[in-house]
């Protein structure tokens, strides 16, 4: 009997590694798919094997809010930069790209729109401000979102434009750090504080629920040094819808 128990024991240290490792093969998937979009690199490959996996496989995987959080920050962005890279026409009809369903995952085709609002910020009305959830999400979007809303996504996501913050791969066991960086380097740069007011990106006013408010906007700002009181006045400052590609940056 002690002699079986061993060898039980033996079986599940040798095989534990490679079952962890097997459940990370999407997420580092989504990382190598967005290296290969950046330098160049044919990704077609990585495309098939990302709209063939099944989505009970995909769903397994995604078992955290950290691994989900990076798998689709990764997809959204390598996408956007492969589409336009193609096809910087279809950045003109901006409304119609973000809508058009053109990104096939897990053998749904999905778009823009909903991995960002659907699935990243948890089934959220595009044009709510983050105060309107969908009354009838998909089965697909329910098996995939996000439990709640994380606002440093907004520093995270690059939609093409000039304003748009700059492109970094997102990892699960780091992603909560990664995205530290992202924040604070993007409000560090685009923040303007002069005179009792603070002119702040765009991103606060479309996504304001999001973030909790005027108030809770005010508390974001504070937590990442850019006021230290509550007594700012705040204005947004206008979004460059130039079309930007290729601003990565190494986190």
């Amino acid at each position: 009997m002690k002699l079986i128990i061993f060898y039980s024991l033996l079986t599940i240290c040798l095989v534990a590694p490679s079952m962890t490792q097997a459940q990370d093969v999407y997420g580092k998937l989504s990382q190598e798919f967005l290296l290969s979009v950046r330098y160049d690199e044919d990704t077609q490959s990585k495309e098939d094997s990302l709209a063939n996996v099944s989505p009970e496989v995909l769903s397994q995987e995604l078992n955290t809010e950290a691994k989900k959080k990076a798998f689709w920050l990764n997809i959204y962005n390598a996408y956007v930069q492969r589409i336009l890279k193609e096809n910087a026409d279809l950045f003109e009809k901006r409304s119609q790209f973000f809508n058009s369903k053109q990104i096939k995952i897990a053998g749904e085709t999905l778009s823009l729109d909903m991995i960002e609002h659907g699935i990243i910020r948890s089934s959220q009305v595009k044009i709510g401000m983050g105060y309107i959830g969908k009354l009838f999400p998909s089965k697909y979007e329910k098996q995939f979102r996000l439990e709640k809303v994380d606002p440093r996504i907004h520093f995270a996501l690059n939609c093409g434009a000039k304003s748009c913050p700059a492109v970094a791969y997102y990892t699960a066991d780091r992603v909560d750090d990664e995205l530290e960086r992202a924040v604070r380097g993007y409000l560090k740069s685009e923040c303007e504080v002069k005179d009792g007011e603070v002119a702040v990106p765009m991103l606060f006013s479309w996504f304001r629920g999001d973030f909790g408010g005027k108030k809770g906007i005010k508390e974001f700002l504070i937590k990442y040094d850019i006021i230290d009181n509550t007594d700012y006045k705040i204005s947004f400052i206008e979004y460059d819808w130039t079309l930007q590609l290729g601003q990565y940056t190494d986190l």
